[in-house]
């Protein structure tokens, strides 16, 4: 199973940018995104590329959802 996580870009350079997801950060690239990127949006993050923006609401919705799974599995 393959999972895009919805990330917030918080630094660009270039065709790299910087995300974070709960205060983990990750470089990653931004060679696939269709669309250009700037600092503040939210994109899916797979494999280490973006791939596509997202709303704001829809990437905290996901979030979110991701977590409360996580700590239902931590139970």
């Amino acid at each position: 199973m393959c999972l895009a996580v919805p990330s917030r870009i918080v630094e660009i350079n270039n065709l790299l940018a910087t995300v974070d997801v709960y205060g983990a950060r990750k470089e990653i690239s931004l060679l696939l995104l269709p669309e250009d990127a700037k600092i503040g949006d939210y994109v899916l993050v797979h494999a280490g590329f973006a791939i596509q923006k997202v709303d704001e609401n829809a990437a905290k919705d996901a979030l979110n959802l991701l977590k409360e799974i996580a700590e239902s599995m931590e139970q």
